[in-house]
């Protein structure tokens, strides 16, 4: 999963870009309102942590105008703006949840997943492909009721394929999610995961379709 931190306060953004790369997330973090309003148009995104007091900008302005152009990307709006009237603000203006500040690492991190799943389709934390069973919420992997043991980017990347089971993925959406602009990518990354997980799982797992992509194949 692939988060678009707009956050101006350097102990808060600096503690959610380490907090939630550790849970597995890639993050891309910008101190700048303007410079992180223009990043949506340019990486796919799964959510948005976006505070309301940016300088050049206010957060809410940014909202505004996604939401008039029609970008639908789930936003999470972290604030020290606790009055009623603020959080009505934010929501009616497009916001699909607030948070206030203070706030705990693992309740951001839950409700980013439960947008992003809401936003798939997926009104559970599980997934299942046969004998295969994801439980996006722990992050984890079990086959035939054994645990998968997984890497971070091993992970992201079942989990995109199995959210998508009909769906062919390009090795550029592939990179897009597993890694943020600051991190370099090896020619070969995602090949070598696709070799890791049908290792794992199975070698007809995962399909490649030749000059497009990778598509789920037969369910283990």
């Amino acid at each position: 999963m692939r988060i678009l931190l707009i956050e101006d306060d350097p102990q808060i953004g600096d503690g959610l870009n380490r907090g939630l790369q550790k849970l597995n997330m890639a993050v891309d973090w910008f101190r700048d309102g303007l410079q992180g309003a223009s990043a949506l148009e340019i990486a796919p995104y799964d959510a948005v942590v976006l505070d309301l007091g940016l300088p050049n900008i206010d957060g809410l302005e940014i909202l505004k105008q996604w939401r008039s152009k029609e970008l639908d990307i789930p936003v999470l709006i972290l604030t020290a703006r606790d009055a009623i009237a603020d959080r009505v603000s934010g929501l009616n203006h497009g916001a699909d949840d607030y948070l206030c500040k203070p706030f705990a690492l693992d309740e951001v991190a839950a409700r980013l997943q439960a947008l992003v799943r809401r936003r798939q389709g997926h009104t559970s934390s599980k997934l299942v492909y046969g004998a295969l069973e994801l439980d996006t919420a722990a992050q984890s992997a079990t086959l035939h009721g054994e645990e998968l043991s997984l890497t971070a980017r091993e992970w992201t990347l079942l989990q995109m394929l199995v959210s998508r089971p009909k769906h062919i993925i390009s090795r550029a959406q592939i990179e897009d999610k597993l890694y943020s602009w600051d991190q370099e990518v090896e020619s070969n990354a995602v090949e070598v995961y696709i070799h890791h997980l049908r290792k794992k799982i199975g070698n007809e797992f995962i399909k490649t379709r030749r000059g497009l992509g990778y598509q789920l194949g037969e369910a283990p």
